[in-house]
């Protein structure tokens, strides 16, 4: 991916599926990864449910972009983002693009500004479906990013009825990883390790297991050994022979019975 700091996004919002309670937020987020360059909110203005987000257009500098919906049940949202996105990757200004939705619609638009070569991020809520979430480069949770509440977010609007993605088995991540990465001794470079889960998997983040560290939510698996040591990178390694803390209760609970019943 390239260096955030020269890296030119377009930050596209579907207004219509988004809080704007996250407003703030997602923008700190997106600007880790580069310069938000355009900054785009798509939805019909002129309605109740677009109020909260007049505010947050003015204060982050945000172009609303008005589409009336035409027909009832159709999101003409959608199109007028799409169309825009396709528009901004023939300008060739731009590196990135970040699509702020839950909306399983936009899953073509990801996949095909990853094939022009576009580093895509997603964000959405935890309700966002599983193909727009592996369509991008990587995809961040709002949830993880403050403390709105999810109520407020409107229902996505997908159509296909696709479930949404569930956050994949920490242990088999983790395994996986250090498997890949680790040297002959067993040892995994922990910012190696972090690479390939973020290459292999464009939902991980630490955040969605309540730590704000890789080496923080490394340290709390019972089944992983990590040493830091001063002025050196972390390294992890999976724990051999050792049983977790759970695989030592249950095969202590039938001795726990013996006792009692002696």
């Amino acid at each position: 991916m390239p260096e955030a700091a020269n890296t030119r996004l377009a930050v596209l919002i579907d207004a219509d599926n988004t809080s704007a309670n996250h407003a703030s937020a997602l923008l700190d987020e997106i600007a880790r990864y580069g310069v938000p360059t355009v900054k785009r909110a798509y939805g019909d203005w002129t309605t109740q449910q677009l109020v909260s987000w007049k505010k947050q257009l003015n204060q982050h500098a945000i172009q609303p972009v008005q589409q009336f919906a035409y027909t009832t049940g159709k999101n003409s949202t959608d199109s007028a983002l799409i169309i825009d996105a396709m528009d901004l990757l023939y300008s060739g200004n731009l590196e990135a693009f970040a699509i702020v939705s839950s909306d399983s619609d936009f899953t073509r638009l990801a996949t095909r500004l990853r094939e022009s070569g576009k580093t895509v991020y997603g964000l959405g809520t935890r309700r966002t479906p599983a193909s727009l979430v592996a369509a991008c480069d990587r995809f961040i949770y709002l949830e993880v990013l403050g403390d709105d509440d999810p109520a407020d977010d409107p229902e996505p609007d997908d159509s296909d009825g696709e479930s949404a993605a569930r956050l994949p088995d920490l242990r088999r991540l983790l395994s996986t990883a250090i498997n890949r990465t680790s040297h002959e001794d067993g040892w995994a470079n922990l910012g190696s390790v972090g690479s390939y889960l973020s290459t292999s998997n464009a939902s991980f983040d630490p955040r969605n297991y309540g730590f704000a560290k890789l080496v923080n939510l490394a340290r709390a698996q019972d089944y992983l050994d990590v040493e830091h040591d001063s002025g050196s990178a972390p390294r992890v390694r999976l724990r051999a022979g050792r049983p977790s803390k759970k695989a030592a209760e249950k095969a202590a609970a039938p001795a726990k019975k013996v006792a009692r019943k002696r």
